[in-house]
């Protein structure tokens, strides 16, 4: 394999096309906005400047990275002779059934199609295409160039080949691969998510302040970042689009978004995004818990 597209120049998209290009693949970025492919094209540019600075890669990588990327408005013209398209959208599940479909009908037959989805099921992306057996989920972790695993899962119906296939490709790029079969949260956000959800429900419950709360979470369980911390850095929408996701599938009230969470994605505090979440991420690049707003 080594003609690759990824679809989305957003946060995720841009990190595993430069992954991907620094490992050698050919790399067809696709988005429909010109001014994100420039955004995300320039984040790749930074992130491999700072690769450079701390001796990670040479000049001569950064330049043979970005040589790798070619851009593309079109989805058509950008997956055209690719080997492999890792979809990288918005977390939506309309939007990415819309996307698989059309894939489908303009990729090569041979083209194994991914999602980077977080939390849609891979099984359900699949029923939309005619190609079932070639549709696998492979969730990065952001920051892309710098986590190391990558939870792959497999649909009803993926094949053995193309997850061995996916697999390996995961450990050309030095990452981690782990295989997870297709349930609502796979592994990685099922275990994630009700640890963030609960967390927001003791803040909002007075249990605990931001800082204690994420304190304990560090210094108690050895977790490099504490809950709240990390829901701002997912995206505070991004949690609560999985969580309903869950809900959904699972039928359990354990999964039920904590009325804390929604007003704040109503309020449009998403976290490091929007500049405000848990943490005050705008005067600062220290993050600073935001003065007693969310005091019961």
């Amino acid at each position: 394999m080594k003609r690759v597209a990824v679809i989305g120049a957003g946060t995720m998209g841009n990190g595993i096309a430069h992954t991907f290009a620094q490992n050698g693949f050919e790399v067809h970025l696709i988005d429909l906005k010109t001014e994100t492919l420039q955004r995300g094209m320039d984040t790749i540019e930074k992130n491999l400047g700072r690769l450079c600075d701390k001796g990670i890669i040479d000049a001569a990588k950064k330049a043979e990275t970005l040589n790798n990327i070619n851009t593309f408005t079109s989805l058509q013209d950008g997956v055209k002779g690719v080997e492999l398209v890792v979809e990288a959208a918005t977390e939506n599940q309309s939007l990415k059934l819309k996307i698989f479909e059309d894939l489908d009908q303009i990729c090569d037959a041979n083209t194994i199609l991914a999602s980077n989805t977080s939390s849609i099921p891979i099984t359900q992306l699949a029923a939309v295409t005619k190609r079932a057996d070639k549709v696998i989920g492979m969730h990065f972790m952001n920051p892309v160039p710098i986590m190391i695993l990558v939870e792959i899962i497999r649909g009803y119906n993926t094949s053995d080949e193309v997850a061995s296939t996916i697999e390996a490709v995961s450990k050309r790029l030095g990452k981690t691969p782990v295989i997870v079969n297709d349930y609502p949260g796979f592994i990685a956000n099922r275990i994630l998510m009700p640890m963030i959800n609960e967390a927001i429900e003791s803040l909002y419950n007075g249990v605990a302040n931001v800082m204690a709360i994420d304190t304990i979470m560090k210094l108690g369980m050895a977790h490099p970042m504490g809950p709240l911390q990390l829901a701002d850095f997912i995206g505070l929408d991004v949690c609560l689009s999985i969580l309903n996701v869950m809900h959904d599938g699972f039928k359990n009230p354990k999964y039920a978004p904590c009325p804390l969470l929604l007003n704040m994605v109503r309020a449009g505090k998403l976290g490091v995004k929007s500049g405000e979440g848990f943490y005050d991420y705008s005067t600062s690049k220290k993050a600073e818990v935001v003065a007693d707003q969310f005091k019961i």
